[in-house]
């Protein structure tokens, strides 16, 4: 993988040469403070304001009527985490999300953070103000990568190219997870489908087998082959209802892109995919798919995850919690002092 492959495969490179294939979307350039807040390793404080945190706030006052008060330290060492105001960049991504409907699913110049689905209180990336972004972005490891280290599997020693970096608003659509389909192109030829969504068993898959296989065929040789500067590269798709396929997304031909059902072992090695001996049948894509409830497998996301409570305490949302964590944390000390304090017995 070559790290032009990976500059190809920016958002704002194949957009506008594929705009009418895919889900409107608009590009807004990415400040070096808001990039820089992304980065930031302090704790997790959202800027901006929502309905959502709102709601929170209602719902954790109205909890706390009900419970002892609370006398907070009046130490003057103590500091407040306050989120930084972005008022112009603000303005021009509420600006941006209201010309796409009010709802978007947000992405940087590659990457989107789905390994983050888990902070959003509807576990869904579908955003509707800066801070909803904001809160996904700073806790996904894809963003931070997208940030970071975008050219780290590259096989080329050559400078790294000078990155702007973007913000991707798209707007949002329902997109049922059966109808995902990444493809893999060696050579400008279309060499393996595989179901995105490899961790469910979705029945309609193996009924239209045939047809989602030649419908996305078709669909790369019409619009795609050819079209995009590179020879090599991963694309997503998406298959509706009606048959008809709509791209998703560019992904580079390498390790850093995600193969699925295949290894890329398999993809790289120049042998057809395909398990026959028959010329016609191995000039057409190998089609993979989870074939039934027995192989169903964990999502890989799982892993980013953490307990519900230590979100809790980490962010903030709710002061309780802390509390009763910090009563546990004394209880604990008070043990272990009375315990050190017990006389010891010597044995006869």
């Amino acid at each position: 993988m070559k790290k032009e492959q990976v500059v190809n495969c920016q958002f704002s490179v194949w957009y506008p040469l594929f705009k009418k294939l895919t889900i409107r979307s608009l590009i807004l350039p990415l400040p070096q403070n808001v990039i820089d807040y992304l980065l930031d390793d302090g704790t997790l404080v959202v800027s901006g304001s929502s309905e959502n945190s709102t709601q929170r706030s209602q719902t954790n006052h109205s909890d706390s009527e009900e419970e002892d008060d609370v006398q907070w330290s009046d130490d003057e060492t103590t500091t407040v985490a306050t989120a930084p105001e972005f008022p112009e960049f603000n303005s021009e991504v509420q600006e941006a999300i209201n010309a796409l409907g009010g709802r978007v699913f947000p992405k940087l110049n590659w990457s989107a953070p789905r390994d983050a689905n888990w902070i959003a209180l509807n576990s869904s990336l579908q955003c509707q103000s800066l801070s909803d972004i904001f809160l996904l972005f700073k806790s996904s490891d894809f963003i931070t990568h997208d940030l970071t280290q975008p050219f780290l599997q590259c096989s080329d020693d050559s400078p790294d190219p000078g990155i702007n970096y973007e913000l991707v608003l798209r707007k949002w659509s329902e997109l049922i997870p059966g109808g995902e389909f990444r493809c893999f192109v060696k050579e400008n030829k279309l060499i393996g489908i595989s179901q995105r969504d490899y961790t469910q068993h979705y029945q309609h898959i193996s009924k239209q087998e045939a047809s989602i296989s030649s419908s996305i065929l078709l669909f790369f040789r019409n619009h795609i082959q050819h079209q995009f500067p590179d020879e090599d590269f991963v694309l997503d798709v998406y298959r509706d209802s009606m048959g008809r396929v709509w791209l998703i997304d560019f992904n580079p031909f390498g390790e850093v892109t995600d193969s699925l059902l295949f290894t890329w072992e398999e993809l790289t090695s120049g042998n057809s995919l395909t398990d026959t001996e028959d010329t016609a049948l191995q000039e057409t894509p190998a089609f993979r798919y989870t074939t039934s409830e027995v192989t169903v497998q964990p999502s890989p996301c799982l892993s980013y995850r953490i307990p519900r409570d230590f979100l809790d305490l980490s962010t903030g949302e709710d002061a309780y919690k802390l509390i009763d964590f910090l009563k546990l944390k004394k209880g604990q000390q008070e043990e272990e002092s009375e315990d050190e304090a017990e006389p010891q017995v010597a044995s006869t």
